[in-house]
């Protein structure tokens, strides 16, 4: 699809990135009206301990990354990425209608599962179709504008969730039901208005082997290898609403530390995007992981509301600061034939750090008590600044994903 110039020279964001957006926003709406009380229901409704929350959380988080670079491989080899998308955000909208029926640990770690693989097969072909449509030149503008779309729903999903507790009187398992709504939408953008991008081939015969997935330059392993560090740092956001509860939030009002963290993130996604197309990503990545430092030292010590409103706001910040560049460094350091497979390799690697971050984090606060899940973070998140200080020292100004190598 082909978009006008610019003024300034630059080409528009093409059209199935603002849809895969908004799919993205309608999909995030429906996930975080369950996220942001399922710890809660897990905790007060069946009593589950934050051990047990921490490794639900990072076991789904586990599965979704493997099905990632299996989906990755599927995108290389068959050339067609919207297919493998529909299959994943049809499996996400399937489990919203098991979440309001779970009444056990076991059935939410199933539904969970569920959406997890949907969430998997989704976002490698889907993060393929984005670095195909747009022109290196907008390459970080375009993923930003993915994230902050998605992360509208990131704050709007909670307000939504809020009003339906009320509504609902406390009801968790009827707002579940609510939350099937947004994704049914989802699916109708996404099959109507999403076009398969023009220019991705399949692999001809003998042209693709399973080991070149893994034969990925050295600037895209050491992005691999900075996110790892970083996903090490940041564990689940399950562990930011089990604060809530310190802090002197009441349960039908813990979804708005989503809404304030979603809207930090969203708001500075895009922005910092753009920007990063101008400068590079290096100065970028050292203030996310300042502002993470920050958010873990707020959190850990929030005993009043607004301390903890400040830890939210700067974990937000730290996401909107990070998650797109991310995203666009691998593509920038991948050859074309092979993006689904490095945003696969990408994603199965981190996902198997996230697992042992959530489940450290969920061990330090059950043996601990709740500081202590943040204090490491934020040792983990200096080692990840300070690693990226190293590696400018020996860089170019405008540090990318190239200068990574």
């Amino acid at each position: 699809m082909t978009s006008l110039p610019r003024p300034d020279s630059r080409p528009a964001i093409p059209m199935t990135v603002w849809m895969l957006g908004f799919v993205s926003l309608l999909m995030d709406i429906s996930s975080e009206m369950i996220n942001a009380l399922l710890p809660l229901y897990l905790a007060g409704g069946l009593g589950a301990s934050a051990l047990a929350i921490g490794f639900i959380e990072g076991l789904s988080v586990a599965i979704a990354t493997a099905v990632k670079f299996l989906s990755g491989l599927l995108s290389d080899i068959g050339g067609r990425a919207k297919p493998i998308a529909v299959l994943g955000y049809g499996l996400g909208a399937l489990s919203r209608l098991v979440f309001p029926w779970a009444a056990s640990l076991d059935q939410i770690v199933l539904a969970k599962a569920m959406d997890r693989v949907g969430k998997g097969i989704r976002g490698t072909p889907r993060d393929a179709i984005v670095a195909a449509v747009s022109p290196p030149e907008i390459r970080g503008a375009s993923f930003g504008l993915r994230k902050s779309l998605d992360t509208v729903g990131g704050f709007v999903g909670p307000i939504i969730a809020v009003a339906a507790m009320i509504l609902l009187a406390g009801d968790i398992q009827s707002v579940f039901w609510v939350a099937a709504i947004p994704a049914a939408l989802c699916m109708l953008v996404l099959i109507f208005f999403v076009k398969e991008p023009a220019g991705r081939r399949p692999a001809k015969r003998g042209g693709f082997r399973l080991a070149d997935a893994f034969r990925l330059n050295r600037a895209v392993w050491a992005v691999i290898g900075l996110a790892s560090i970083i996903m090490l740092a940041r564990f689940s956001e399950a562990f930011v609403l089990l604060k809530s509860m310190e802090a002197g939030f009441a349960p039908a009002w813990v979804p708005l530390s989503l809404v304030v963290m979603h809207a930090a993130y969203g708001l500075t996604a895009f922005p910092v995007g753009r920007l990063a197309d101008r400068i590079g990503t290096s100065g970028l990545l050292i203030c996310s992981l300042g502002f993470l430092i920050a958010a873990h030292l707020a959190l850990a010590f929030a005993a009043g509301i607004w301390v903890y409103v400040l830890g939210t706001v700067l974990w937000g910040l730290h996401m909107g600061f990070s998650q797109g560049l991310l995203g666009a460094m691998i593509a920038g350091a991948t050859p074309d034939h092979l993006k689904g497979s490095a945003f696969g390799c990408f994603n199965l690697v981190t996902g198997a750090v996230v697992l042992s971050g959530n489940t450290m984090a969920g061990f330090l606060w059950h043996s601990f008590g709740s500081q202590m899940p943040f204090l490491a973070g934020a040792g983990l998140s200096l080692v990840a600044l300070l690693c990226i200080v190293a590696r400018c020292r020996g860089s170019r100004p405008g540090f990318t994903a190239r200068s990574f190598s």
